[in-house]
């Protein structure tokens, strides 16, 4: 049966000689796999240059609850990213991201509120003009919200640690490891006050951006079954100086 679905790309891979499955989170049905055959030849009606990491479509699918792979009927890049593709920095974000989605998200099972706020933060990242060395730290904060381990937001006075095992913040060292300490508590405490559109308020030198980066990984690691080493975070790294 055919149906209609926006849908977020997560991950392309070949197959044969012309063809592709790419995996899709959509509105409609969560996490899906979808083979897309002659993908890779010049002329295709769906070509593989649409399938980028985090390129948000509009299409048309068939789908059967089977767990199976399925096919696509109709598709188009909408809205059309204008800036991510050509941006060194956008688009080291976005592989990055992207990394950290696909080893996050692996539902298949339709998440209204998760996908809206995938596919309007990569819109929101398409559009900014300035300000964005923070995003990926905002995105992941607020995207743990969604899977389940968001942080608690209350701060007693004196909390000067912040416990990443329990997610709340503490004015005793834990006795574990996995814990952020002072200064980086206040930054991180800045950051989970903020949104995308404040992101540009806090200053954050690049020491403690990487620093913070690799906690918020940790955090991560320890709430997400199989969430395993990232990458990608260190090309990322490199192009923010």
């Amino acid at each position: 049966m055919l149906h209609k679905t926006r849908g977020i790309v997560f991950k392309v891979t070949d197959y044969g000689e012309n063809s592709v499955i790419t995996q899709v989170y959509t509105e409609k049905f969560g996490l899906q796999s979808y083979i897309v055959n002659g993908a890779k030849k010049p002329k295709a009606k769906i070509h593989r240059n649409m399938l980028q990491p985090l390129h948000l479509l509009d299409m048309v699918a068939y789908h059967k609850n089977t767990g199976a792979v399925q096919r696509i009927a109709e598709l188009k890049n909408a809205p059309l990213l204008q800036s991510i593709p050509y941006d060194v920095i956008k688009s080291s974000i976005v592989m990055f991201l992207n990394e950290v989605l696909y080893r996050s998200v692996k539902q298949q099972a339709a998440d209204e509120h998760l996908f809206n706020f995938i596919f309007h933060a990569i819109e929101l990242l398409d559009q900014q003009t300035s300000g964005i060395a923070n995003f990926h730290l905002i995105f992941l904060i607020r995207l743990s919200r969604y899977l389940g381990f968001y942080p608690d937001r209350n701060k007693p006075d004196g909390a000067d640690y912040f416990d990443m095992k329990d997610g709340v913040f503490t004015k005793y060292k834990p006795e574990t490891w996995n814990y952020l300490s002072p200064p980086h508590t206040g930054s991180f405490y800045r950051l989970l006050r903020v949104g995308f559109e404040d992101m540009d308020s806090i200053n954050l030198k690049n020491d403690e951006r990487r620093y913070l980066l690799n906690k918020i990984l940790e955090y991560y690691a320890l709430h997400v079954e199989g969430f395993g080493n990232i990458h990608s975070h260190e090309v990322l790294e490199e192009v923010l100086g």
